[in-house]
């Protein structure tokens, strides 16, 4: 079966789908996107997302390109025109089609969507959980507004190619104070020998992530300790656990970082608790 874009107001089979060389995306990254998980054909955390798009879209200063109720509605359509009943959807606004220039463009242009989806395997994504994965630890290298979802993502592209050129799944930003912020598309978790769930506050220095959010509203309920504070790759390399979170993997644990055993190198018990209670706690709609 042939998958289908959204694309600027049009359903297009993929292989047909395409935005204007001058769309500002394509020019200068100008722009955001969301990446949602479906799960028993329905979106998790939907209202999450949709509040990050749009305070996202505000800090860019770019418009809406459609009303939430409508925009909610196309996403759904793409899911069931695509069969996704496990897997993602992806979301991407730019500012639109202008002459190229720097600055914004002098007269408004319409933003421009783009909205596909994909399904995954579950049994391979519950495969990986079950051996873990391993992560490195590289320089922080990004713009400090990466609170913003933007499509700006060389550096996280940089990151994931050195991780998988050096048999590692994911790469840890580390930043001028010595402390990781977040991973290439997670974010960064350990649990200390005394149990307490460990990730750093989501400040300017990291990204909000959804699944980081409803993980917090998960381990509040579980009544497991809980600190938000900065923490060290050394303090990492000597955890009981690490893991990492995201809309594509849930809670994953990590069983390496810099070629180092996290404690006996297998899936610790609180993050393989946490990925079986998440979705006790999300979100579907």
């Amino acid at each position: 079966m042939s998958r289908i874009a959204f694309v600027n107001g049009q359903y297009r089979d993929i292989r047909d789908a395409s935005v204007n060389i001058e769309d500002r995306g394509y020019q200068f990254a100008d722009g955001v996107y969301e990446v949602c998980e479906v799960r028993g054909g329905k979106v998790v955390d939907l209202p999450r997302h949709m509040t990050r798009l749009q305070r996202s879209l505000k800090e860019l200063r770019i418009a809406m390109p459609m009303p939430l109720s409508s925009l909610e509605v196309v996403i759904h359509e793409v899911m069931r025109r695509n069969r996704v009943t496990y897997g993602l959807v992806y979301l991407q606004i730019t500012r639109g089609v202008a002459r190229r220039d720097h600055a914004f463009p002098l007269r408004p242009v319409r933003p421009a969507i783009v909205i596909t989806a994909r399904s995954l395997s579950f049994d391979k994504n519950q495969e990986t959980a079950s051996r873990g994965i391993g992560v490195i630890t590289i320089r922080e290298n990004r713009w400090p507004r990466v609170d913003i979802k933007s499509i700006a993502l060389l550096p996280n592209v940089l990151a994931k190619q050195q991780a998988r050129e050096s048999g590692a799944y994911e790469a840890w930003f580390v930043d001028g104070e010595g402390y990781v912020t977040e991973g290439a598309s997670s974010n960064a978790w350990i649990v200390t020998d005394d149990g307490k769930i460990v990730t750093r506050s989501a400040d300017t220095g990291i990204l909000a992530g959804v699944t980081r959010a409803v993980l917090m509203d998960t381990i509040a309920s579980l009544q497991m300790h809980f600190e938000e504070r900065p923490f060290t790759p050394d303090e990492a390399y000597k955890a009981a656990e690490a893991f990492v979170t995201a809309s594509s993997q849930i809670v994953m644990p990590v069983v390496t970082i810099d070629n180092r055993p996290v404690a006996d190198g297998k899936p610790g018990s609180v993050a393989k608790r946490l990925r079986e209670q998440f979705h006790r706690f999300s979100a579907f709609s």
